[in-house]
């Protein structure tokens, strides 16, 4: 039983990496149509790592701005549904704790297009708070380096507004 279900957990995420891979190949139509309708199979009640996932991905597929954050919001909701006594049991908790930082960080930049510049701010600190959790000797293949690239230009940038 337990392989059956870590067989399905990789295939939903196989899925949607199918769809991430439309999006950027310039297909956001179809990567969106996929999405939705992994949406839909998962469920609000999902696997928390596959709404975050999911969601954090969507939020890139979509072409208004308020879209893009209600979708960030969402993310950040799963990944805040696997927090305190549940993370400590929950297989994905690690993967869950490092990608705040890249949801906080997608919420600034919503923000900003939003021109909301405080809730940018606080977002932006937050994604600089959860930096911490990211790997600092480069065993994460660039990731946290680009994170932390990333907090930098948003600082600048919010610097002019």
């Amino acid at each position: 039983m337990t392989e059956q279900r870590e067989a399905s957990k990789n295939a939903v995420m196989t899925r949607i990496g199918q769809a991430v891979m439309l999006l950027h190949g310039g297909d956001r139509e179809e990567a969106r149509n996929r999405l939705v309708g992994l949406w839909s199979e998962i469920g609000e009640d999902g696997d928390a790592l596959h709404r975050c996932t999911l969601a954090h991905y969507m939020a890139d597929a979509q072409d208004d701005p308020g879209d893009e954050l209600a979708w960030d919001l969402r993310a950040l909701t799963a990944a805040d549904s696997v927090s305190g006594e549940r993370a400590a049991q929950h297989a994905d908790a690690l993967a869950v704790r490092v990608f705040y930082p890249s949801l906080h960080l997608n919420l600034a930049a919503d923000y900003v297009k939003l021109q909301r510049p405080d809730a940018a701010r606080t977002h932006l600190d937050r994604a600089r708070a959860a930096s911490g959790a990211l790997a600092q000797d480069g065993a994460d293949d660039g990731y946290g380096g680009g994170i932390r690239a990333e907090i930098a230009r948003m600082e600048l940038r919010l610097r002019e507004m």
